[in-house]
């Protein structure tokens, strides 16, 4: 058993997850992360496979980087631990911050989903700022931070909700942290 020090406020949410008494920090935790003990022994087997293959003479540049399930989830409560996350007041905000990250964890996964994800009238993603504009009116187009995608601002909160929820449904995240995410909207 290792230690770890976190500070006061990350103890306490952790505390906070609790499910019943007794239950200790490492449980609490593998059960926010979603993590398995068989995660552990597919992470040293996809790090295996990454070393054979560089020590094959393959440049490391295209080697791509498997990420964890329990990494992926760990980005996303990084992501509302962080300070840049909580001094966000504004719910549209948030949600970019959100779709940056799901689109940092995995490209190709959040391009499909959001593929997938309109309205009636209006498409909610696109990597044109014009082609939001032209299927709907009042869109608010806003660019998602550090990636090629635009998304509709105007909606409600309900909505940017139902967004993420379905982008990190496809995603296939745990139930648990896409409710958490979605509230933290």
């Amino acid at each position: 058993m290792k230690t770890i020090e976190v500070d006061e406020e990350l103890y306490r949410y952790i505390a906070s997850q609790t499910l019943h008494i007794g239950e200790s920090a490492s449980e609490i935790l593998r059960r926010m992360l979603n993590f398995t003990p068989a995660m552990l022994v597919a992470e040293e087997a996809s790090h295996s496979s990454i070393n054979a293959s560089i020590n094959a003479s393959v440049a490391p540049a295209s080697v791509a980087k498997v990420v964890s399930p329990a990494e992926r989830s760990q980005r996303i409560g990084e992501l509302l631990l962080s300070e840049e996350f909580n001094e966000q007041k504004k719910a549209v905000d948030r949600f970019l911050l959100i779709l940056s990250v799901l689109y940092q964890i995995n490209k190709n996964d959040f391009a499909d989903a959001t593929e997938s994800l309109h309205g009636r009238t209006r498409i909610y993603f696109s990597n044109a700022q014009e082609t939001l504009l032209q299927n709907g009116r009042h869109t608010k187009p806003k660019a998602v931070p550090e990636t090629p995608y635009w998304v509709i601002t105007n909606t409600n909160s309900e909505r940017k909700r139902s967004m993420v929820e379905h982008i990190m449904a496809a995603m296939q995240f745990p139930a648990e942290l896409i409710q958490q995410t979605c509230g933290s909207i």
